[in-house]
């Protein structure tokens, strides 16, 4: 694929909702809707916020395996990466994607032991578009 950063960035850039995949104790996958990253490099790196207590995060920390999904509806295509998720709770990386409001989700703010950062990292991908798939590494 032809500059595939560049135009697979643009896709995931202008989407409201990415998906997030994740592998249950039962060996299922599981698809959850979250919003969008607050942070990526390239097509390799990708950070979310989330809750500690979550079931996502659960799950990561028991089995990284992971897949992220962005799906452009209005000219029907979509990019499904590969790849691990880490749970991270160090104080750098949770302030690296903080935003103003985040104590709605938060109210101990920055600190609170229930928010987390979940950091992706591709191996691979799909991009499909004009009703044809391609597969690619990262």
């Amino acid at each position: 694929m032809k500059d595939a950063v560049k135009t697979l960035g643009n896709l995931i850039d202008y989407q409201g909702v990415s998906f997030v995949g994740s592998i249950d104790d039962n060996g299922f996958p599981n698809l959850k809707a979250m919003f969008v990253p607050r942070k990526r490099e390239g097509i390799k790196e990708f950070w979310f916020s989330t809750n500690t207590s979550s079931l996502r995060a659960k799950q990561y920390k028991k089995n990284p395996k992971a897949c992220i999904y962005f799906f452009d509806k209005r000219f029907f295509r979509g990019v499904m990466l590969i790849g691990t998720m880490e749970v991270l709770e160090d104080s750098k990386t949770k302030e690296m994607i903080w935003r103003d409001g985040d104590t709605m989700y938060y109210p101990q703010g920055v600190a609170d032991p229930d928010y987390c950062v979940l950091k992706f990292t591709a191996n691979s991908g799909r991009y499909y578009h004009s009703f044809k798939s391609e597969s690619f590494f990262c």
